[in-house]
């Protein structure tokens, strides 16, 4: 009977899940918020509450977040990754003092203490690579001059992530300071091994796992990615770190033929993660919490747009090109809900997990409206602070000192 009512339930969720997919897909909006919608309305305190299936999208979610570093980690060889932190590390350092210290000066004026302040500063400062990918393609920028700009950014905040994962996860865990050291101290070491490996090796181990048969190639790529993971995971270093190394270290037709495969697997899971973030979020408790969570996401949007603005402006790329890579970088999404769902986990802060939803709806929302409407808002503007000057029509009369000059 338990059986019964575990399949009933988690069959309605994915197909609730697909139906909500297809509608955001007609609107071309982002399925996220949708997602989240689902998870307050039938966690605790919403519409209809699940009790039989409720561990099983737990695992689930585990899964989804795992799926998500892992691809976010093929789309980028360690070449890759090396090359840009030499370039654009000015722009990453940038982004972080912009959009980090409001969620943390957020945290602390809210009175949730340094903990909760670190792990809100990560919620501010990441965007959503897969909303900001699917805005661009939408919008037709792929091939636009900008548009390497926004990537590096966003690369930079993902090898950011795996320094920054081990730290929150330390944190959460109350981990002492030798003990958080040496957890950190493990995951750099972890990270540039494997960065080293990736450059030096990663022909071989990208032959080690290939396989022209669609089936061993993908069991191959995700018992090793699960298995690296869980090791991660019992060395007290994120999980998610430990599937984003395995993303780097493969490269090549691997790398394209797993990121094919696992795509359909990332989004059932990753949605799946949505939903359990929001069975743990009571609906009651975000009210409380929508102004701040509002306030917050008009100053971080503002920094994201200052952010993309400076770090083009850098790169030479024209005006018209910075706002749209500015408004571009706004969307926060699927990362925020990661590093906020540790805290949760850990019952840091009982309202984070409230502010962290919110705040995620908002620009999740907000986000393809700037990316869509800053550049031409800013020239709207600029225009009409400084209106091109018409040049004046030539005088007909003839000036006093040329006639006497020719009549001399």
């Amino acid at each position: 009977m338990h059986s019964a009512v575990l399949l009933i339930e988690f069959g309605s969720i994915i197909l609730g899940l697909g139906l909500l997919g297809r509608f955001a897909a007609r609107f071309r909006l982002s399925p996220i918020p949708l997602y989240l919608l689902a998870g307050l309305a039938f966690g605790e305190g919403g519409l209809l509450p699940l009790g039989a299936s409720e561990e099983f999208v737990s695992i689930g979610a585990e899964i989804g977040v795992i799926l998500l570093l892992l691809m976010l980690g093929l789309e980028y060889t360690a070449g890759d990754l090396v090359t840009n932190l030499k370039a654009h590390y000015p722009s990453g350092l940038v982004d972080g003092a912009l959009n980090a210290l409001p969620g943390a000066a957020a945290a602390l004026l809210l009175g949730w203490g340094p903990v909760a302040a670190v792990v809100l500063a990560g919620v501010t400062w990441i965007s959503s690579s897969g909303v900001i990918a699917k805005v661009l393609g939408d919008l037709g920028r792929v091939g636009n001059r900008e548009t390497p700009v926004i990537l590096s950014v966003l690369v930079l905040e993902d090898l950011a992530m795996a320094v920054y994962l081990p730290i929150v996860t330390a944190l959460v865990a109350g981990a002492g300071l030798l003990a958080g050291s040496l957890t950190l101290a493990i995951a750099l070491g972890a990270a540039g091994l494997v960065l080293f490996v990736a450059v030096r090796y990663g022909r071989l181990i990208s032959r080690f796992v290939s396989s022209d048969d669609p089936e061993k190639l993908l069991l191959v790529v995700l018992g090793l990615t699960i298995l690296v993971a869980g090791v991660a995971q019992q060395l007290q270093v994120s999980a998610a770190v430990g599937a984003f190394l395995v993303g780097i270290a493969l490269s090549g037709e691997v790398a394209e033929g797993a990121h094919t495969l696992l795509s359909p697997l990332r989004d059932l899971f990753a949605a799946v993660f949505f939903v359990f973030f929001g069975l743990h979020t009571d609906p009651a408790s975000i009210p409380p919490v929508l102004l701040p969570a509002l306030a917050l996401a008009l100053i971080t949007a503002a920094t994201k747009i200052a952010t993309g603005y400076w770090a083009a402006r850098r790169a030479g790329i024209s005006p018209k090109g910075r706002w749209r890579t500015g408004g571009a970088l706004v969307a926060r999404g699927e990362f925020s809900i990661v590093i906020a769902g540790l805290a949760v986990s850990a019952g840091i802060e009982p309202s984070l997990g409230p502010l962290a939803t919110a705040y995620v709806l908002i620009l999740v929302i907000l986000g393809p409206l700037t990316a869509r409407y800053t550049e031409p808002l800013a020239t709207r503007l600029t225009t009409r602070r400084h209106p091109p000057q018409t040049p004046s029509p030539p005088s007909s009369r003839v000036p006093e000192a040329t006639v006497g000059r020719d009549g001399g």
